[in-house]
Parts: structure tokens; C-alpha cells; sequence
């Protein structure tokens, strides 16, 4: 797994930003995973944020450990249609059974292209992370 899925799922909790015409729109994730080397996030597609991401891809994703370390990452969604895919992500985080099913035409998974990580620490020390 790299790091910076690892940091995101020690964390539990991270946060992506996407925008709505000219207002930045934030909100809490939890589900994320690597697949075939990528990052890959999920959400349903009948939420606003699916529909951002669609029409501006580009997004941020931070989160922070206690102790005075965060990530930050940024990149474009990009929406991976394949079962295979799905089934994976219900795979690696199983809470999203009790809402998804693989095929159900809600539940979406998507994975992020061009990403950039760095974490940082209280003393403002910043370290490049790779993808």
C-alpha cells in the first residue's frame, strides 16, 4: 500500500474539495484504497459531489493525524466504471456494504490521476510522498 493511502486510513477521516461554480465545497470521506497503483475513492452518484467531480475534476484531499502531522493531496477524479473495481473497494472497506452492492447503479468508484502528496509537520517540515 503507499503512503499516502496509508496515511489517509490511519486517519480515518479525510476531507475533499471540490468546487461548485465559484464556491469551494468540502466534506468528510472515509472509503479509500490502492488499486492497480492508483488511489481510488468511492461515492454514489446521485450526490452533488459525483456531480462536481464530473465537471471539474481537479480536486484536494487533506487529512490529519493527532500528533501535528497532515497530508494534502491533489489530482483529478476520474470515474472507473469497471465491476471489478467495485467489488474491490466493497472488498477493502466493508462498512460500504450496508449501503452499496456492486451493480447497483448508485455506488461509484473513481480513482485519482496526476496526483501531487506532500505531508507536513508542526515544525514546517514538508515531505513529498509518492504515488
Amino acid at each position: 500500500m503507499n503512503e499516502a493511502v496509508r496515511f489517509l486510513r490511519d486517519c480515518g477521516t479525510f476531507y475533499l474539495a471540490t468546487e461548485d461554480g465559484d464556491q469551494p465545497r468540502v466534506r468528510p470521506f472515509g472509503a479509500v484504497m490502492e488499486y492497480e497503483g492508483k488511489i481510488y475513492l468511492s461515492t454514489n452518484n446521485t450526490k452533488n459531489v459525483f456531480h462536481q467531480m464530473k465537471k471539474n475534476p481537479k480536486v484536494e484531499i487533506a487529512a490529519a493525524k493527532d500528533g501535528g502531522e497532515w497530508i494534502r493531496l491533489t489530482g483529478e477524479a476520474v470515474v472507473d466504471d469497471r465491476e471489478a473495481a467495485r467489488a474491490r473497494m466493497l472488498e477493502e472497506v466493508p462498512m460500504l456494504k450496508k449501503m452499496y452492492r456492486a451493480g447497483d447503479g448508485v455506488f461509484e468508484v473513481l480513482f485519482l490521476k496526476n496526483v501531487m502528496a506532500s505531508i507536513y509537520s508542526l515544525d514546517g517540515k514538508v515531505r513529498p510522498v509518492s504515488v
